[in-house]
């Protein structure tokens, strides 16, 4: 890669919002002072426009590259590279930096199909991670890996959003949305390609996947049977396009679909289709019900 190649990138990312790459980073912002973020890796910060500053530190600096040079302490590279993984990893579109850097709000009708996860909030994560482990009973273990990787995180609504992603570099294809609020809500990202990945937990190595109709009883299955890949078709989809690939590697897969009368019939279909697949139906009617009747 030459100079004018990482110059051209760096174009690109340098006008992502310091605001965007703050709360990716896990930082917090002052709820009385909006301009001031705490909990970075290098102390608190003071924020206006594409500039910051670290007053402790007397250091400061112009957009994203820069903000991720001071706060990771990495080269311009890294920066640019970590920036480029962490935004198209969605929580930001390429496409939509120079509108959010402008103030405007981006277009919802420049590509109809386009894949628009919604952008990270940091500040409602605890909200998440309370409706994960309280009202759902998963374990926090489970959860902050999700984390950190950036497969989980709260949008600016207070949702939990499962990334879906493709292939070993686990591209985002999409995300299951799903409300932490008193109303039951669910939903998914618009453009969210379910037929080139999915949500996934599990152990790297393993050679059992059970497939789960969305991605929090994946993670409940898993939680059960922690020794397994768990995968979310994100619905009752009997025959998803990449289940064949699966197969094909030589997996011992089963499916794990809701214990009623549509998990069943999709069961039947998907084994038709795919004999080597076997059904492993839940102990109650999802992974979920059956992880929270064992508290």
């Amino acid at each position: 890669m030459n100079f004018d190649d990482l110059r051209q990138r760096a174009a690109v990312v340098r006008t992502v919002p310091l605001e965007i790459v703050l709360i990716f980073r896990g930082a917090v912002r002052d709820r009385h002072d909006r301009s001031k973020w705490h909990t970075t890796e290098q102390g608190p910060l003071s924020v206006n426009g594409p500039k910051f500053i670290n007053w402790h530190q007397g250091q400061g600096g112009g957009g994203a590259i820069d903000l991720v040079m001071h706060l990771a302490d990495v080269d311009f590279r890294t920066a640019v590279g970590w920036l480029e993984h962490h935004m198209a990893a969605s929580h930001l579109a390429v496409g939509e930096l120079t509108s959010h850097a402008s103030g405007r709000e981006p277009s919802v009708s420049e590509e109809p199909g386009t894949l628009r996860l919604p952008v990270p909030d940091g500040r409602l994560l605890g909200r998440v991670r309370q409706y994960l482990t309280q009202r759902r009973y998963l374990l926090a273990a489970l959860i902050e890996p999700l984390i950190e990787s950036g497969k989980l995180y709260a949008d600016s609504r207070g949702n939990a959003v499962f990334t879906l992603v493709a292939g070993k570099a686990n591209r985002p294809v999409g995300a299951e949305l799903r409300g932490t609020g008193p109303r039951v809500w669910r939903g998914m990202a618009p453009g969210t390609r379910k037929d080139l990945g999915y949500f996934w937990i599990g152990t790297q190595g393993s050679q059992e996947i059970v497939l789960c109709e969305s991605a929090i009883d994946a993670m409940s299955c898993f939680q059960m049977y922690p020794q397994r890949i768990c995968i979310s078709t994100s619905g009752v989809r009997a025959n998803p396009p990449w289940l064949r690939g699966l197969t094909a590697r030589g997996y011992e897969i089963h499916c794990g679909f809701d214990a009623d009368r549509p998990g069943d019939t999709a069961a039947v279909q998907m084994i038709a289709i795919h004999p080597a697949v076997q059904r492993l139906r839940p102990p109650a009617h999802d992974w979920n019900d059956a992880l929270a009747s064992s508290h």
